[in-house]
Order: C-alpha cells, then sequence, then structure tokens
C-alpha cells in the first residue's frame, strides 16, 4: 500500500478509548501511521501497553491511560494528563464499551454506554480542541439497523448515535460528530464467532462473505475524524460488508 494521506496535520493528537485490542487498537496502529499523537486509554493495562508498544516507533508522542470511562474522576484526571502530555486533543474516537455478551443489568448497561460517551465527549469539548475538531463514537448495525439477542446492547448502540446527531445538531460550532457502525468483526470479543451455527448463518448473508477486519473499521473511523471528511456530520455508516442491504 501506498502513503495514504487523509489530511491529517502531523503531531496533531487523537485519544482513543478502547485502545487496548480490537477496532480501538487497529484504529492507534493506523492513526500512528498518519502523523498522529496518541492518547490511549483502557481498562486493561497489559493490552493497553501492548497498543503503545506497537505505536512508540511510528507516532510523534504517545500518552496511555488507564480507566474506566464511565467514572468522572478517573476521566477528568485522564485529561489532565493526557492534555500535559500532548497539548490540544483535536481528535476524539469514542470507542470503549463492553462486550454484547456480557450479562449487565439492563438501566446500568445503557448508564454506562451512553454515559461515558457522553462524559468523554464533553471532558473532551471543554479542553478546546481547536478549529477542524471531531468526534466519532463506535455504534453498530445493532440496534440501528438490526435487533440482536441482548436487549441493552441493541438499545445503547442505538441511543448512542441517537447522541451523535443531536451533538451534530447542536454541536457543530464546536466539532464534528459521527458515527461507524461496524457489522460481524473479526476482534477477540468474537472469537470463534464465525465458525459457529450462529456465525456461519450471518456469514452467508455477507455479500462480501467474510468479517470484517478491524483495519476495516479503523480506516473508516479515521476519515471520518479526518480533514477529508470536513463536511460529514451526523453521519451513520455501516462497514458491515453488505450485511444489512440483504435483511
Amino acid at each position: 500500500m501506498g502513503a495514504i494521506d487523509l489530511g491529517f496535520t502531523t503531531g496533531d493528537a487523537v485519544l482513543i478509548t478502547g485502545a487496548g485490542s480490537g477496532i480501538g487498537r487497529a484504529t492507534a496502529l493506523r492513526a500512528a501511521e498518519l502523523g498522529l499523537s496518541l492518547s490511549l486509554w483502557d481498562l486493561n493495562p497489559e493490552g493497553l501497553e501492548e497498543t503503545a508498544a506497537a505505536v512508540r516507533s511510528t507516532a510523534p508522542a504517545v500518552h496511555t491511560w488507564v480507566a474506566d470511562v464511565s467514572d468522572d474522576d478517573a476521566v477528568a484526571a485522564g485529561f489532565t494528563a493526557a492534555t500535559a502530555a500532548l497539548g490540544r486533543l483535536r481528535y476524539l474516537h469514542n470507542n470503549a464499551g463492553p462486550a454484547s455478551a456480557s450479562t449487565l443489568p439492563f438501566d446500568r448497561a445503557l448508564e454506562i454506554c451512553v454515559g461515558s460517551v457522553r462524559r468523554m465527549t464533553d471532558a473532551w469539548a471543554a479542553t478546546g480542541p481547536g478549529e477542524g475538531a471531531a468526534m466519532v463514537a463506535t455504534t453498530s448495525v445493532a440496534g440501528n439497523l438490526v435487533g440482536t439477542d441482548s436487549a441493552w446492547y441493541s438499545a445503547a448502540k442505538a441511543a448512542i448515535m441517537g447522541y451523535v446527531r443531536h451533538l451534530a445538531a447542536h454541536r457543530a460550532a464546536e466539532f464534528r460528530s459521527n458515527g461507524v457502525a461496524p457489522g460481524m468483526t473479526d476482534t477477540p470479543r468474537l472469537a470463534g464467532f464465525a465458525s459457529s451455527e450462529t456465525g456461519q448463518r450471518v456469514l452467508t448473508r455477507i455479500p462480501l462473505k467474510r468479517m470484517a477486519a478491524p483495519d476495516d473499521i479503523a480506516w473508516a473511523t479515521l476519515f471520518l475524524l479526518s480533514p477529508l471528511a470536513g463536511y460529514v456530520n451526523g453521519v451513520f455508516l455501516p462497514v458491515d460488508g453488505g450485511w444489512t442491504v440483504t435483511q
């Protein structure tokens, strides 16, 4: 692959939550290649350090923060540390959230999922990300285009996209807001799923006949954050290989 230029300014910083694995790690790896400095957040210190080690040779600067993004104090302290380390945080990828298989109480799950996106966005906006600022939330085709077995997961992912639309309509003077919506994606959370009966049934309905790679979601996310998407605001972008057009 040749050089890719999405219009980012080298050294501008992106904060990525859930950066310790999967989509968050892929976004960090590709963002580093594009010359962005990184503030990487995750609950899992081991996974977070693995991601950080993988990007230190390419990113201009790397900051890490072990935190639960549903915790007000942890988020506030994290932003203080991130801005001290990197300066202005131009971009935010709200990617962290519990796995769909988690057995969480419905009300608590929505509080964690939607509340953390609101908390991170408000705290980030308060730092003054500046001209060209953009936020992307990882939502899902679940809840927005298809239903799933998990009631809280479908509801949370739909609510996150509703919040993104609110931000796009009412806070566009501060930053752009968009949602990237993965379909079935080959991350550690879905290890073995493709070979299961349910997974095989889903794969037969995906026109591209494969799961998404984390990079597929990462590149879509980085495009939405980038200056090339400077007039893209409030978009729900499915990255699902065409799965949902077959429903």
